[in-house]
């Protein structure tokens, strides 16, 4: 995966929550706890934080930096800072030498954190859109990519579908649903 996957992701995010200032974004985002202002900013937060781990290549843990979003910033001036956040991973993504390792539990390439930084915008997306009841559904070939990158032993399915089972957001046939699970950005 590169920057332009992680481009397309936030954009998708914007595209779909864009419109919809007005609701209650203070409300639960989907089953999580946080609200959906906070699930948006955390995924700025990750989007930024992997950006600065391709950049500065840490070898055992991560940056001592964070993103602190103003609390008085809009749902769409959060959008916009998640766009900004996904246009710095994209940059450090695309350029970084191919052979670039930095920790994320294990040495993890810049491919590794593109497909990290997709699949916290699309997952939190649908945290988002469930808890302000905006009906989406990830894209196909985004899901299906992030699957690839970060989950080697899933199952086959719909590719929006299996990713939401194997990060306990929903069901699939014949499984039980998750309660825990991880993904491999680590490279072996």
């Amino acid at each position: 995966m590169n920057g332009s996957d992680v481009v397309r992701a936030a954009g998708e995010m914007v595209r779909v929550l864009g419109p919809y200032p007005e609701l209650d974004w203070g409300v639960p985002a989907g089953g999580l706890t946080w609200s959906c202002w906070t699930t948006a900013a955390h995924v700025a937060h990750d989007l930024l934080a992997y950006a600065g781990q391709v950049s500065g290549r840490p070898a055992d843990g991560y940056l001592s930096f964070d993103l602190r979003v103003s609390l008085a910033a809009s749902p769409r001036e959060v959008l916009t800072v998640v766009t900004a956040c996904a246009g710095l991973l994209a940059a450090a993504v695309d350029t970084a030498e191919p052979g670039t390792r930095a920790w994320h539990y294990g040495p993890c390439d810049p491919g590794g954190f593109a497909a990290m930084g997709v699949a916290e915008t699309l997952l939190h997306t649908g945290d988002i859109t469930a808890g302000l009841g905006v009906p989406w559904e990830p894209p196909a070939d985004l899901s299906d990519a992030v699957i690839d990158r970060l989950f080697p032993d899933a199952p086959s399915g719909p590719p929006p579908q299996v990713l939401r089972w194997l990060t306990g957001r929903g069901e699939l046939p014949g499984r039980a649903r998750r309660t825990s699970w991880s993904w491999r950005a680590a490279l072996d």
